[in-house]
């Protein structure tokens, strides 16, 4: 009788001691979850994650899947912010990415989170796929290159995307003229040190014309025979408000952040007109030595 008396209480006090373990277990979890996503690590990643296209509810479920290690698609759901049934729909379309996995305990279904480097591998077989199909897909864009191209773009975006089109450059020479104020401010002073060492390492030289009255920084972008730069000063005090590069048979223009858009024309005759109109202006700026 004692024994039962004894054990009962046993159990009593075991139970109570677990259950202050599962509640403060909880609110551990929580803390470790909030303490990963407490600062910008999380939209630093999520930007990260929606270039790989892994973006909105995916990627919050994706996140918080990593951060808990294994847990419910319940536990998941609640620390993503999404409903169940929608958890569920993002949940299979992960595990078919290889991305998570799925394990079941006592009737229960749980969430795992795979090791990130299948991120790289996806990118990778991607990659080799786009490789396979490009030299039709070329073959068909070649085929239309008859056609002048006019590609109009919006936003920071579109600026990034036609400057880091010039770094395609076949010719191994960009003609340059640079607004120097609107580009420090858009798309910016890294955006475009991480854009000059890319063509450095393209090998692609650089002719410029720019303005002295817009040289807000002395020593900045100088002429370097490293950096396969050489820079030229317009003849005239002008500012100019665009940027613009004529290289192949292309030609870009990058306006400023009022008017927030960028350009491309692809056309050989277009192209060349500018390219001739460049040279005259080139031959008569003022070398930066000379200034």
């Amino acid at each position: 009788m004692y024994t039962n008396i004894i054990l009962v209480n046993l159990l009593q006090i075991l139970g109570f001691t677990l259950g202050v373990v599962i509640f403060f277990l909880s609110i551990f979890y929580d803390t470790i979850y909030l303490s990963i996503f407490s600062d910008g690590k999380y939209m630093a990643i999520s930007h990260l994650l929606d270039r790989l296209g892994i973006s909105g509810k995916r990627g919050d479920f994706y996140l918080a899947a990593l951060a808990l290690g294994e847990a419910s698609v319940t536990d998941v759901a609640k620390h993503a912010g999404i409903g169940r049934t929608t958890a569920y729909d993002i949940f299979s379309s992960l595990i078919r990415e290889g991305l998570l996995n799925q394990i079941e305990k006592s009737n229960k279904t749980y969430v795992v989170a795979e090791d990130p480097v299948v991120l790289l591998r996806n990118a990778e077989q991607r990659r080799r796929q786009v490789e396979e199909a490009l030299p039709e897909i070329q073959a068909i864009y070649s085929h239309s290159l008859l056609k002048p191209r006019v590609r109009y773009y919006s936003g920071i975006d579109g600026i990034t995307t036609v400057l880091n089109e010039s770094l395609s450059c076949h010719s191994g020479e960009l003609c340059g003229i640079l607004s120097m104020v609107e580009l420090l401010n858009v798309p910016g002073r890294q955006f475009m040190q991480e854009h000059i060492q890319r063509r450095i390492g393209a090998g692609i030289r650089l002719r410029v014309v720019r303005s002295a009255s817009e040289e807000i920084e002395e020593g900045i972008w100088p002429s370097s025979v490293e950096e396969l730069r050489e820079v030229r000063f317009s003849p005239v005090a002008t500012s100019f408000t665009m940027t613009s590069y004529v290289y192949d048979d292309k030609v870009a223009y990058i306006s400023s952040k009022r008017e927030n858009f960028a350009m491309l024309i692809q056309s050989k005759e277009f192209a060349g007109l500018q390219k001739t109109l460049f040279d005259s202006l080139w031959s008569a700026s003022i070398p930066e030595s000379a200034v």
